[in-house]
């Protein structure tokens, strides 16, 4: 492997990705809105140790044009990525009734249109042999109270996945659907002060991962060259029950959320 495409690689999860990535000898292009200093820092360090290069690519990964540009440019520098990874994404937690309809637009045109802009851009450049890796998450799934906006962008970006997945896998570009559970990132800090209660007590079941374990088991996977990657014994078990005993899963939800309701009061819709 020789070059790895990142978006979202300025920070959390798709840094991760791209230290790790680095230090195995291996080019990365960031494609991002911005990087920080201090992660720069943390990037350049991290090729240091691998003797390698990266490079960023500024872009708005909801403007197509943009993302066609940038992806242009990080092929121009490192050629076509072996590995192509979505790893741009935004999350709200709130529930129908105090969601207001643009914020629903602004998560779907993030975390859903924001997947189709890269893989439209990044697909011409991709070869036989080369991987797309899309990040979901385990609320594609299995959704969640509160999550509207959040499970319906995650549940397009699975069905987007499989998509691709009949349409470029006869054609020996394989495809990855990386779902993971809670992962303590600063972003799952803010949705802590923010969140809905009710939506934040339902979260435990599939349990909080640490940052640095769960890139591991993503770049495993990835490594591996599995279909879904699902980090963490807690996702997987609850991925499995989901998609296997659906019965189940939906009667132990909707227990927990009546349970819940009586500790957060809510208010009916209507």
């Amino acid at each position: 492997m020789n070059h790895v495409m990142i978006t979202g690689g300025g920070s959390g999860l798709g840094l991760g990705m791209a230290r790790r990535y680095l230090k195995r000898g291996i080019s990365v292009s960031v494609l991002d809105l911005v990087v920080s200093n201090g992660n720069q820092g943390l990037l350049t360090q991290a090729a240091n140790e691998g003797d390698s290069q990266w490079a960023f690519f500024e872009m708005d990964i909801t403007d197509d044009a943009a993302v066609e540009q940038a992806v242009a440019a990080a092929v121009a520098k490192f050629s076509s990525p072996d590995l192509a990874i979505n790893s741009a994404g935004v999350a709200i937690n709130k529930t129908l009734a105090d969601m207001k309809p643009v914020e629903f637009r602004k998560v779907i045109d993030i975390n859903l249109n924001g997947s189709l802009h890269f893989a439209s851009a990044v697909a011409p450049h991709l070869v036989p042999g080369s991987r797309l890796a899309l990040v979901a998450s385990l609320v594609g799934i299995t959704s969640n109270y509160g999550y509207s906006a959040y499970g319906a962008s995650k549940f397009g970006v699975v069905g987007l996945a499989t998509a691709l997945r009949y349409e470029y896998e006869p054609l020996g570009v394989k495809l990855s659907c990386i779902c993971l559970p809670e992962v303590h990132t600063p972003l799952v800090d803010k949705e802590r002060q923010e969140g809905n209660p009710i939506s934040l007590a339902l979260k435990k079941t599939a349990g909080c991962m640490d940052p640095d374990e769960a890139c591991d088991q993503i770049v495993a996977g990835l490594d591996a060259g599995k279909w879904m990657v699902i980090p963490g014994a807690l996702g997987k078990i609850t991925g499995f029950v989901t998609r296997h005993m659906p019965g189940m899963f939906n009667g132990y939800i909707q227990m927990m959320v009546r349970k819940l309701m009586k500790q957060y009061p809510v208010q009916n819709a209507g």
